[in-house]
């Protein structure tokens, strides 16, 4: 009975600690381009030049036309679009049977 219920734990944990690395990649597979930003965000540019803005903890938030961010290595980039929609979507995609 214990080695039943640890095998049942064990595979909770991992399945825990594997589903969030998949729920990036229709995102990341759609991206031109990734930046990782000073905040711990990423920032997702699309092929057609659109951006979106992923928090830290995996969020989509708003951002806004013309909006300055930082890279970890202190580069700036200036925001283009709102793909607010596209990114959450694409998020979403790995937490789903899409």
């Amino acid at each position: 009975m214990k080695a039943r219920i640890t095998a049942v734990v064990a595979a909770t944990v991992l399945s825990a600690i594997v589903t969030p690395s998949f729920a990036g990649d229709a995102a990341a597979a759609s991206a031109k381009k990734m930046f990782l930003l000073k905040d711990g965000g990423t920032l997702y540019v699309f092929e057609d030049g659109k951006m979106a803005l992923e928090d830290k903890f995996g969020r989509t938030i708003h951002l806004k036309e013309g909006q300055s961010l930082e890279t970890v290595d202190g580069q700036k980039i200036t925001a283009n679009g709102n793909e607010v929609a596209r990114l959450d979507g694409l998020l979403r995609k790995g937490h789903s049977n899409q």
